[in-house]
């Protein structure tokens, strides 16, 4: 059963792929699938991980040390079809980089075996799009400067929102320089209320950069830097764009993030007279138990309640970028929630898992 539920995971995964735009990754997904419950080196490289809960949490682990080895030299057969590195794959042949892969994964099972060890960290930038919107509507209620804290940071990429650019049709915020282009931010077009925000608002200012993460990842190593790219899928090179404009900014804009459980970070978390605190995450709620995300609504309850306190003059907002179940299906949308302060929670756009683009 540990192995039927393993591939099942990987092909629910190959579909997330296809559906996204990475036809290479959901092809390989899919025989890797296979193998497994073939028992081939698929299988050798998840052993003892089949039973993990999420899609995610084995095949993209799978594809990320994959990607690494791509990225790294070390396994140049396969990079022929990585477009990362300058290969190509054409979809009316899927099954044509399946063998390189396989032997791959078979060359280098302890490399594939040590990857399988580590959470996926894709620090996803183009969910800055979302943190970007949340933080506006924020400060159309609030305008004053900003301290940020978000919750599963990985890198902490996206504590640098402010310093990318985010377009759309009746949308133009962040520096006109940034390294970051988040264009075509929303599908059509900017809401009323966000176009409004942004021209009162062209530069968002924050003034505090902290986050917290399990397994943090330095995103100025040469070893943060390689998971980063490995984690982006190899025929997005959007994303990976997007991925090296946020590691130059890193590089410039100092942030920091401990390695400290999401409860225990927000309990060190005040609000402070004469600015705006936010907490935010993204896509990383189905990663913490239950019992830790029931301190972490402790924790949040006990800002806004100081925040009630200040009379106003200490104003909290909690932004989150997660997937809802749609009704009683199996299918997800992923919807950017505002807080702001003691009021009712409200949906400000949904969007797709790497936050572009965004809608009503």
């Amino acid at each position: 059963m540990s192995v039927t539920h393993a591939a099942a995971m990987i092909n629910i995964q190959a579909e997330a792929c296809a559906s996204l735009d990475s036809p290479l990754y959901a092809a390989l997904l899919r025989r890797a699938a296979q193998d497994v419950l073939d028992g081939g080196p698929c299988a050798a490289a998840i052993a003892g991980h089949e039973d993990a809960p999420g899609p995610d949490a084995i095949a993209l682990r799978l594809m990320g040390a994959v990607h690494a080895l791509v990225l790294t030299g070390r396994a140049d057969a396969l990079a022929a079809y990585y477009p990362s590195v300058g290969g190509s794959f054409d979809p009316q042949h899927p099954e044509a980089p399946w063998p390189a892969f396989r032997a791959t994964v078979a060359a280098e099972l302890p490399w594939v075996q040590d990857w399988m060890t580590r959470p996926p960290q894709t620090n996803e930038v183009g969910r800055a799009n979302l943190l970007i919107t949340g933080l506006l509507r924020a400060a159309a209620e609030y305008p004053l400067p900003v301290r940020l804290f978000e919750l599963g940071s990985s890198a902490g990429l996206n504590l640098r929102a402010d310093a990318f650019r985010c377009t759309a049709t009746g949308l133009d915020v962040g520096p006109a320089d940034s390294p970051v282009r988040l264009t075509d931010a929303w599908r059509d077009g900017a809401p009323g209320w966000l176009t409004s925000a942004a021209a009162e608002h062209p530069r968002l200012t924050v003034t505090e950069r902290h986050g917290c993460d399990l397994t943090p990842i330095d995103p100025l190593s040469p070893e943060g830097a390689l998971a980063l790219r490995a984690y982006i899928w190899a025929d997005q090179a959007a994303r990976a764009a997007r991925l090296d404009g946020a590691l130059e900014v890193a590089a410039k804009l100092p942030a920091t993030v401990a390695e400290v459980g999401a409860a225990d970070f927000l309990r060190e978390v005040h609000v402070v007279p004469g600015a705006l605190t936010v907490v935010w995450h993204s896509i990383m709620r189905q990663y913490v138990p239950t019992e830790e995300w029931a301190l972490v609504e402790v924790e949040l309850d006990r800002l806004r309640a100081e925040s009630a306190e200040s009379s106003a003059q200490a104003p909290f907002a909690h932004l989150a970028f997660e997937p809802h179940r749609a009704g009683d299906q199996q299918q997800y949308r992923f919807q950017l929630v505002a807080r702001l302060g003691a009021g009712a929670p409200l949906v400000l756009a949904e969007a797709h898992p790497h936050g572009l683009p965004a809608w009503e």
